[in-house]
């Protein structure tokens, strides 16, 4: 189903013409771009890295440490169940992290380039 409404009142019914192509690849290449892009993979890559290494530890445990891993700590709780559920706590605290990071300098840097390619419309 598609819906063709009319453009608002006093519109000339054409979009405002957007950054150039030029202008993508200026900003792309400007070094404020760059640290922006630096900021952001210093932080993910090494935390992407450590987090697919637990992982991977959690299941070659799980499948050549047998023993360890049932191994109980009280109760019915063993060692597997309490790795397996810090997977998740991990999960979370890294998406926690990456959001403070985000809100603190990735956010604001990409908000400038984006304030400045507008301002040259």
């Amino acid at each position: 189903m598609t819906t063709e409404a009319a453009p608002p009142p006093g519109s000339t019914g054409t979009p405002p013409a957007g950054p150039t192509a030029e202008e993508f690849v200026s900003v792309q290449q400007s070094p404020e771009f760059a640290e922006l892009r630096r900021s952001y993979r210093s932080f993910a890559f090494p935390l992407t890295v450590a987090f697919i290494a637990w992982y991977l530890l959690y299941v070659l445990l799980s499948n050549y440490a047998g023993g360890f891993m049932g191994t109980k700590l009280f109760g019915n709780i063993n060692v597997a169940l309490v790795l397996g559920l810090a997977q998740f706590a991990t999960t979370f605290l890294i998406a926690w992290l990456y959001a403070r990071h985000a809100a603190a300098r990735l956010d604001p840097r990409a908000a400038a380039i984006k304030a400045r390619m507008e301002a040259s419309e």
